[in-house]
């Protein structure tokens, strides 16, 4: 067995109602006053007043940010710094996806160390503890509440930059269910799928851990056996818990063992072609789950025993029964499943390539790949 190594530095709180729990984590920061980040439409929805209402009847101000976009970008980030200076705020609220939560992670590091979040691209370059941050995810598909990781869009280069540190991790995270049981369908599938693929590619990756096997497992078999169930049927309280659960599950395992040629390939996708990072992923997970074959080690064989309708394991399994139920898995929840679909074009293929094998996850990838392999995977997902 080869060496590794894992810490779980933060403080998690999971269950229904568990909001109720936010002034009682802000007073243990040692906050009177916070920054809400956020999007508009939370605001639509009633969640960032619900949020900013119990937080004020404790007696804690907050401030608000609610103009973070999908995939957002380093301008977004400079405007929500010069919110947090001007609020006087001591903490940072993160709700929503993986958008405002990337936000917060990087405003947390120009709070309080200066400069521009292009600065930190890259991995460690953070000198010490950011401002503290509490989590609160209302999809179950980033996991971002408990990674290490914030991913920015820098317009200027078309490409989303990752600045990797473990001091990002968010000192707190509230998971409450009831937060995820409005959305669409649309989102939970996309951001349901995201999840799946955040243990997938850990569970598969060249740097897996026996920690990271155990939390990756646990995500599949939760979010394999709940997935659809919650997709049709969002006020499905047994399945909305088994989702965020699976959905932090999984955000473990990638943080302690990355990922590999789905979110390499996914990043420049929506980068180059505001494509949401749920569908960018889900649409090219059976391609790399059929390049990936060559490279199994009896793995497959146990992701498709957890996503499969069938509950009892598979006899006489091959590879290729694997790609055919995630290709399956997409379509039932109504997932493109080509990127021409989502408005990819071939012509930026050539970029969009060099620009995924920047990424650290090509190298965490099971199989090895080539700049021209990525391509030929692109042109592939087409």
């Amino acid at each position: 067995m080869k060496d590794f190594r894992f810490s779980v530095p933060q403080d998690i709180t999971f269950g229904e109602g568990s909001l109720a729990k936010l002034p009682e984590i802000l007073k243990k920061q040692g906050a009177a006053k916070a920054l809400l980040v956020s999007d508009r439409g939370l605001e639509k929805l009633g969640v960032v007043e619900k949020v900013k209402r119990i937080a004020e009847e404790a007696g804690i101000t907050v401030a608000e940010f609610l103009d973070v976009e999908p995939n957002p970008s380093v301008h977004t980030v400079d405007s929500t710094v010069q919110a947090y200076q001007e609020s006087g705020a001591e903490s940072i609220i993160a709700l929503g996806g993986g958008s405002p939560m990337d936000v917060a992670k990087a405003v947390g590091v120009l709070a309080k160390y200066g400069g521009s979040i292009t600065e930190y691209e890259g991995a460690h370059k953070i000198p010490g503890p950011i401002v503290p941050i509490t989590a609160i995810p209302t999809t179950a598909g980033t996991g971002s509440e408990v990674t290490a990781f914030s991913v920015i869009t820098d317009t200027e280069r078309s490409y989303k930059l990752t600045v990797f540190s473990y001091e990002l991790i968010p000192a707190s995270a509230i998971l409450d269910p009831e937060l995820i049981m409005t959305v669409p369908a649309s989102v939970a599938a996309s951001c349901g799928v995201d999840a799946l693929i955040h243990a997938w590619e850990a569970y598969t990756s060249r740097d897996a851990s026996p920690f990271s096997d155990a939390v990756a497992e646990k995500a599949m078999e939760l979010i394999g056996g709940n997935l659809r169930r919650f997709v049709a049927d969002r006020t499905d309280r047994e399945a909305a818990g088994a989702m965020m659960a699976g959905s932090m599950f999984a955000g473990l395992a990638f943080a302690w063992a990355r990922l590999g040629n789905i979110h390499a390939m996914s990043h420049p996708v929506s980068a180059f072609f505001h494509v949401p990072h749920g569908v960018a992923n889900s649409i090219l997970l059976p391609v790399i789950v059929e390049y990936n074959a060559l490279a199994d080690k009896g793995r497959y064989e146990k992701i498709y025993n957890y996503i499969s309708r069938d509950r009892e394991p598979v006899k006489n399994f091959v590879p290729e029964m694997l790609v055919r139920e995630a290709q399956n898995l997409l379509r039932e929840l109504g997932i493109p499943e080509h990127l021409a679909e989502v408005g990819v074009t071939e012509e930026k293929i050539p970029a969009m390539a060099a620009d995924a094998m920047k990424s650290g996850n090509i190298l965490a990838n099971p199989r090895q790949s080539t700049q021209k392999d990525i391509e030929m995977l692109y042109k592939k997902a087409m």
